[in-house]
């Protein structure tokens, strides 16, 4: 089931890049953006996470923190953030436990056949540990400018 504005967010502990855990946990209190990719080092998912490396600095001034989650392994995450120099936080859920729980493993379709996969959203998550902002279905072009723009506005 998809996550609406308002309601509060499915805690998460997750492997991520470099060995360092992300969990839910340890983000309580503060805002943070939590965008969900495919595949790493795609050509979709790799224009995303340079677009949002490209704005870490300002993020960091406005002191939220943005992590990418797909069904990636932690290893793949740091091949992928070390060959794109890549500056936001990556977390793997090859489980797929927090990609269901926010309601983002989705039915897809390609070429008539139809499997399981990262439906592309981004999230807002506001100090309160809820949803501040949903960004279904993104279009990577200028992506990461809307969801800078709406941490602004916070």
């Amino acid at each position: 089931m998809a996550l609406s504005i308002g309601d509060t967010i499915p805690p998460f502990d997750l492997p991520g890049d470099g060995g360092t855990p992300v969990r839910s946990a340890d983000l309580a209190g503060r805002p943070f953006v939590v965008y969900f990719y495919p595949k790493d080092d795609t050509s979709g998912c790799t224009k995303e996470a340079i677009s949002f490396s490209c704005l870490a600095d300002e993020f960091a001034e406005a002191k939220v923190p943005v992590i990418g989650v797909s069904p990636d392994s932690a290893k793949s995450h740091d091949k992928f953030r070390a060959k794109h120099d890549l500056k936001v936080r990556l977390a793997a859920d090859e489980s797929h436990a927090m990609l269901e729980a926010w309601g983002v493993w989705a039915e897809k379709s390609m070429y008539g056949r139809k499997y399981m996969g990262v439906e592309r959203t981004t999230v807002l998550v506001g100090a309160d540990g809820k949803v501040a902002r949903i960004w279904p279905k993104v279009k990577v072009e200028g992506h990461a400018e809307e969801v800078l723009a709406a941490v602004k506005a916070l």
